[in-house]
């Protein structure tokens, strides 16, 4: 019996062109810290190490610590007395990129249905943000945190997608079964990997991301209308 439905983030709940948003995204950081000392080329690719980092984390150590790990490495063991700075960006400065996003107010009534329906929901987007990046950006999508059971950012996880351990932690951490979980996304590599696990999926393809040039046939698929008959299936 379906108990769960995870959500992807950028791209499922909220649209946008991946390229864009980092575009926007790290050329805002660069500026808003320039004046504190930071080059932007060596920050950006700063952020970058740090992000490639996280995404080969074993689950030894939280994202976070592994990204401060690596971030520090070109800037100095104190870097982390400037994360206010950081921080103050993520509420200013970062709020403006999402300008550079879409929005779809089927996502949030889609997720707000399917917790009607008694499901539990929860935000499996690749923890790769401090939670106020992401809290923020699920904002956007017309949502709130608080719709979310629980909600997967840097601090509180220790592996990334497409490593399948990713949903086997947040499962262990909610003591549910893969069978009983179905993973919605837009990303054939990232987000239909669940399914190694024994998690039903859906692929959301209003922005696809199939860079493998799967045949998206083998998965059940559409937009947020044919979501919820196939929820409602289940």
């Amino acid at each position: 019996m379906l108990k769960a439905v995870f959500f992807d983030l950028d791209g499922t709940l909220l649209p946008m062109d991946q390229d864009r948003f980092v575009k926007s995204y790290m050329g805002r950081m660069a500026k808003k810290m320039a004046p504190h000392g930071y080059d932007p080329d060596k920050l950006i690719k700063a952020v970058w190490t740090g992000t490639a980092a996280m995404v080969k984390n074993d689950g030894t150590r939280t994202n976070e610590e592994v990204f401060w790990c690596f971030f520090r490495e070109p800037f100095g063991q104190n870097v982390r007395k400037d994360e206010p700075l950081f921080e103050d960006f993520y509420r200013s400065e970062f709020q403006q990129v999402r300008r550079d996003c879409g929005f779809d107010p089927r996502a949030a009534a889609t997720v707000r249905a399917i917790r009607d329906m008694g499901l539990r929901v929860v935000l499996a987007t690749n923890p790769l943000f401090p939670p106020i990046a992401t809290q923020s950006r699920v904002r956007w999508a017309g949502l709130e945190p608080n719709d979310f059971e629980f909600i997967t950012t840097y601090d509180n996880s220790s592996f990334c997608k497409p490593n399948p351990e990713y949903y086997r932690e947040i499962l262990g951490k909610l003591d549910l079964k893969p069978e009983q979980c179905l993973m919605v996304g837009n990303d054939v590599t990232e987000d239909m990997v669940a399914g190694t696990l024994g998690m039903q999926v859906f692929l959301l393809t209003d922005c696809l991301i199939n860079k493998q040039n799967v045949d998206i046939s083998v998965y059940p698929h559409g937009s947020f209308p044919g979501l919820l008959n196939y929820v409602r299936s289940l």
